[in-house]
């Protein structure tokens, strides 16, 4: 005589069951855990974020700066290390890093191109290249104009001869504060004029209007006080 047990049997499902929970669980636990480092890990900075830093150490031709980020002009330059080039603008006479840029408009863009209220500076290794001191004392000498200059206000004033390769610009000094700058002309636009310095194994490059030669006093003192702010120093 066959007997048949009385305890019922367990299908396939049920007996895997209790293998299913602490896979269940392990994976549950396993991704609260990644979910923790991402959180963690996750970057704070952004363009305005509480985290993000004012200014940026930077090494250009081996010498170190410390640069105001909103002052750089090209986001590709917004890091810190070594660095070929780096450009920079600022607002004056207050030398602030500038804010956002202004929307432009066809009712702004006259004023916009009549009205610079900035000072621009490149900063480069100079790799041994002839110094601006040495480009003042050997180079320009040659190209001016052999007639007398007479200086207003203790700034003076040289032309170019017009068959120079700086035929449509003028040359700028002065002993104290001490100033050299080459200048274009006013003409379709207006004139802007370039001042180099030498820092370590850098030249600093400013550009400004022309027209601000009026107060020169206050535009060289600008730029002393400016290369010894990027250089950490009290300026």
């Amino acid at each position: 005589m066959t007997v048949f047990s009385a305890v019922p049997l367990k299908s396939p499902r049920t007996r895997a069951r209790p293998h299913v929970v602490p896979v269940v669980l392990g994976g549950t636990a396993a991704a609260c855990a990644v979910a923790l480092v991402a959180y963690l890990l996750w970057p704070t900075w952004g363009t305005s974020g509480a985290n993000a830093p004012d200014k940026l150490p930077v090494s250009i031709g081996g010498t170190l700066f410390n640069l105001p980020v909103n002052a750089i002009r090209m986001k590709i330059q917004r890091h810190s290390g070594p660095q070929e080039r780096i450009d920079l603008d600022f607002l004056y006479p207050s030398l602030e890093p500038p804010g956002a840029p202004k929307h432009v408009t066809a009712e702004t863009v006259e004023p916009a191109v009549q009205s610079i209220d900035r000072i621009f500076l490149s900063i480069a290794a100079h790799h041994d290249a002839l110094s601006p001191e040495q480009r003042m004392a050997t180079i320009y000498p040659r190209y001016l104009d052999q007639s007398a200059a007479t200086p207003a206000d203790g700034l003076t004033m040289r032309m170019f001869r017009a068959d120079t390769p700086y035929g449509s610009e003028d040359l700028y000094s002065a002993a104290s504060p001490a100033l050299t700058a080459r200048c274009t002309r006013d003409a379709a636009t207006p004139g802007m004029c370039l001042s180099e310095r030498r820092v370590g194994g850098a030249d600093l490059t400013f550009r400004f209007p022309r027209s601000w030669l009026s107060h020169w006093h206050d535009v060289a003192e600008a730029m002393d006080r400016l290369t010894a702010q990027l250089r950490g120093l009290k300026g």
